[in-house]
C-alpha cells in the first residue's frame, strides 16, 4: 500500500550520506559508512603487515570492529543516561556520528563525547595491564604471528589508538565536541563551536604539513578528514544559530507553479524550461497528492516518453512543514541537495522549502537581512 501524501518523516531522510546496510544496536537504527567498509577490506586482503597471515588479518578486522563497538556502546549509554534519544548512528572508521533527537546541552555532550574514547582507553589499558602481568607483552613486530596473546594485543593497541585519536580536539572527534561543550559552558553554543571547529582547522593543516612533508598518505588523509569536519561543523551551527526561532514561512518561496494529476511529462518539461523552479507539487481536486522534482521528470521522459503522466513519476511520500514550524530545526533535511519541501497548513499549500531559497535566505542573514535576528541560544549546563 502506498503510503499518504506528505507522510514522509524528517527525522528517516539521511543526512549522511555514502552510509550502507541497517542494522539496530542498543534499540538505535545504526548503518556503516563506505569508508569503514573499505579499511575492513584493505585489512582484510592486504593486512598491515607484509608477510602476516590471513587469519591474523581477520583477527585486526575483528579488533577494530570491537573497539568501535565498545566506544559507541559508551556513548549509547550515557544517551539512555542523560535522556537523548539516538535517531540514527552513522559509524565511521574513528566513531560514530548520530543524530539526535534534540540537542545536547554542554554537560550532555561532555559526557557523551568522554564516554566513547574512556572505554576505549580503560579497555587497553586492562588488557595491557593482563599481558604485562602475565609477562606476555611483545613487541608489535612479532605480534603477527596467530596466537590468543597476539590477538588480545592487537585488540589493546586499537582501543588505545581509537581512543588517543578522538581525544583530538578536532571535529568530528570525541575531543573537539568536549573542548566545545568545555568552552559552551561560558559563551553562546555558536561561539563555542566556532572556537572548536578553528582549532580542528589548524590542527588538520598542521598534521596535513607533516605528512606531506614525511609522504604519510595516511596523515593526508586523516588531515582532510579533520578540516573538512571542522568545517561541515562550523558551517552547521552559524546556520542554526541564524535561523533559531524563525519560522519556515519567513523562508519559503511563495510564487511558485503547479501541475496538475493529469499533466504529462511534457507539460512538465515545458513548465522546467519557462521557469527556474525544479520542484513542482503535483495536485488533484485542489489537494496536493505529489511532487515532482527536476530528476524525477527526466527519469521518466528517458524512460517512459513525454505522453506518460506526472502520476507516474511524482514523489508521493514527499517531505511536509508547518510554517510555524522552527527553521533550525528543519536545517538537516532542507539543506540536502535537490530536496524541497512542501509547507503546508492543514491541507493547503502555502509555499515551497528548498536548498537553494534556504540558502540565499542564510546568506542574507549574515548581512542582517529578513526577520528581527533572534537572540543568541542560551548557553545553559
Amino acid at each position: 500500500m502506498d503510503p499518504p501524501p506528505g507522510s514522509g518523516a524528517r527525522s528517516e531522510s539521511p543526512i549522511i550520506y555514502g552510509a550502507v546496510g541497517r542494522l539496530s544496536v542498543l534499540g538505535v537504527p545504526t548503518r556503516l559508512h563506505f569508508t569503514l567498509l573499505l579499511l575492513l577490506a584493505f585489512v582484510l586482503f592486504v593486512g598491515v603487515g607484509v608477510d602476516q597471515p590471513p587469519l591474523m588479518n581477520l583477527a585486526d578486522a575483528g579488533a577494530i570492529l570491537l573497539a568501535l563497538g565498545l566506544h559507541e556502546l559508551g556513548r549509547g549509554l550515557v544517551c539512555r543516561w542523560r535522556g537523548i534519544r539516538m535517531v540514527e548512528n552513522v559509524i565511521f572508521p574513528i566513531g560514530g556520528i548520530a543524530r539526535l533527537e534534540r540537542p545536547p546541552r554542554p554537560r550532555d555532550e561532555f559526557w557523551m563525547s568522554a564516554a566513547g574514547p574512556a572505554l576505549n582507553l580503560a579497555a587497553a589499558g586492562a588488557l595491557l595491564g593482563l599481558l604485562a602481568w602475565l609477562g606476555a607483552l611483545a613487541p608489535v613486530v612479532r605480534t603477527a604471528e596467530v596466537t590468543a596473546v597476539a590477538v588480545l594485543q592487537r585488540l589493546a593497541l586499537m582501543n588505545l589508538a581509537l581512543g588517543g585519536i578522538n581525544l583530538l580536539p578536532a571535529f568530528p572527534m570525541d575531543g573537539g565536541r568536549i573542548l566545545r561543550s568545555l568552552v559552551a559552558l561560558h559563551r553562546p553554543h555558536h561561539e563555542a563551536t566556532r572556537v572548536a571547529a578553528a582549532t580542528g582547522r589548524w590542527l588538520a593543516i598542521g598534521v596535513g604539513l607533516y605528512g606531506m612533508l614525511s609522504a604519510n598518505f595516511l596523515l593526508l588523509f586523516m588531515a582532510l578528514f579533520v578540516y573538512l569536519g571542522a568545517v561541515q561543523e562550523s558551517a552547521a551551527a552559524t546556520g542554526r544559530f541564524l535561523t533559531q526561532g524563525i519560522p519556515v514561512r519567513a523562508a519559503m518561496v511563495t510564487e511558485f507553479r503547479t501541475l496538475t494529476h493529469g499533466d504529462t511529462i511534457r507539460d512538465a518539461a515545458t513548465l522546467l524550461l519557462a521557469t527556474t523552479q525544479q520542484d513542482f507539487p503535483v495536485l488533484h481536486g485542489g489537494q496536493v497528492v505529489g511532487l515532482l522534482s527536476r530528476t524525477a521528470l527526466l527519469k521518466a521522459l528517458a524512460s517512459e516518453g513525454p505522453e506518460a503522466y506526472v502520476a507516474s513519476a511524482m514523489e508521493r511520500n514527499f517531505v511536509r512543514l508547518s510554517p510555524d514550524e522552527d527553521l533550525s530545526q528543519v536545517l538537516p533535511t532542507a539543506l540536502r541537495s535537490g530536496s524541497c519541501a512542501l509547507v503546508m497548513e492543514e491541507d493547503r499549500l502555502l509555499g515551497l522549502l528548498t536548498a537553494e531559497n534556504l540558502s540565499e535566505f542564510l546568506l542574507l542573514r549574515r548581512f542582517g537581512m529578513g526577520p528581527e535576528r533572534p537572540s543568541a541560544p542560551p548557553s545553559g549546563a
